[in-house]
């Protein structure tokens, strides 16, 4: 909610022009007002998936999209009965999509039959778990908030470049993480697997279905990588006609693509990590990676370099290949084995 208060201040500090502030304002405020409705969206589905009933997980979020696939244009555009709302129709949108499915998750815990049932009479105050779920969420939290505010460091460098440059950061960086959807389902499998079999007291196990995940999704993401750089203009080209953020565009989809095959490891790991209850340590390596290594080096090419916007890519590339290879280095080591949530 403090993000939709100060939402003009936000987009002023990571470098958005007059024009863009009378735009995007309303935008920011609506989807930082409701991010209340994605973070229960995320928190259910983690419930659901760890309990073994990820069927349910997909069902919710295929109805949220399918929500938000029809309400956006129907609100951006004003088709039939809806009001013509522009860009904040799209926020608006997106955050009735998230409210419907989070609906939908309350309905699946209360009505009974599933592996996950929830009461009135089970909802009550318990000191010795909350303590616990607070031990392990918080170096989540921050694990998480440093990855985010990486990327928004990394928006901060690129809007020094103009709006064209922007523009192709974000149509690049949206195509990039539309493929990688996939692959965040095969790493919260495995950190399900991690959890599962380590409960059971099989770390050997554990173990095997991380390699074997991390092994699959490095062939899916491979395939997407020769993919995006084969057809990379192409591609863009379906969102956008300007030739100027067309280069952009191209330059950033190419350039990270680079990176997929070391992605689809560092996925994998991380979220192994997470299933073992060991939070701290992805904690650590997204700190040094992201904060110590990725911003400073995106700066150095962009800026000191003179590379521009490749610079940035390229930074990115190079970041998270390493967060995978320091992630695999501290997989292998096996501490993970004897943390216990």
């Amino acid at each position: 909610m403090l993000g939709a208060k100060f939402a003009p201040w936000l987009l002023g500090k990571l470098g958005a022009w007059p024009s863009l502030l009378q735009v995007g304002t309303a935008y920011t405020t609506l989807l930082l007002g409701g991010s209340g409705t994605i973070v229960l969206l995320f928190l259910m589905n983690a419930v659901f998936r760890g309990a073994g009933d990820a069927a349910i997980a997909m069902r919710v979020l295929w109805l949220a999209n399918l929500v938000n696939i029809f309400l956006v244009p129907c609100l951006v555009v004003g088709w039939g009965p809806f009001p013509k709302m522009g860009l904040t129709g799209a926020a608006l949108g997106t955050t009735i999509g998230r409210g419907v499915g989070v609906l939908y998750q309350f309905w699946s815990l209360f009505r009974g039959g599933g592996r996950v049932v929830l009461r009135r009479k089970d909802i009550r105050l318990q000191v010795k778990p909350m303590v616990n779920l607070m031990r392990i969420s918080l170096p989540a939290m921050f694990q998480y908030a440093i990855a985010t505010a990486s990327w928004l460091g990394l928006v901060r460098i690129i809007s020094t470049y103009g709006s064209a440059a922007l523009a192709g950061y974000t149509i690049g960086i949206r195509i990039l993480v539309f493929a990688l959807l996939p692959s965040w389902g095969m790493s919260n499998a495995a950190a399900t697997l991690v959890g599962q079999n380590l409960g059971a007291g099989k770390p050997w196990r554990a173990e095997q279905a991380v390699w074997r995940t991390g092994f699959y999704n490095m062939l899916f993401l491979g395939t997407a990588a020769v993919a995006f750089i084969v057809f990379a203009r192409p591609v863009i080209g379906l969102f956008t006609s300007d030739p100027e953020v067309i280069a952009v565009g191209v330059d950033c989809l190419r350039l990270i693509s680079y990176g997929y095959p070391f992605f689809a490891f560092g996925m994998v790991v991380v979220q192994a990590f997470n299933g073992a209850g060991d939070t701290a340590t992805p904690t650590m390596v997204n700190l040094f990676c992201y904060w110590l290594w990725e911003i400073p080096l995106a700066y150095a090419l962009a800026k000191l370099a003179g590379m521009g916007p490749r610079g940035v890519f390229l930074a990115i590339a190079i970041a998270e290949s390493t967060t995978a290879c320091v992630g695999v280095v501290m997989f292998r080591r096996g501490r993970w084995k004897r943390r216990r949530v």
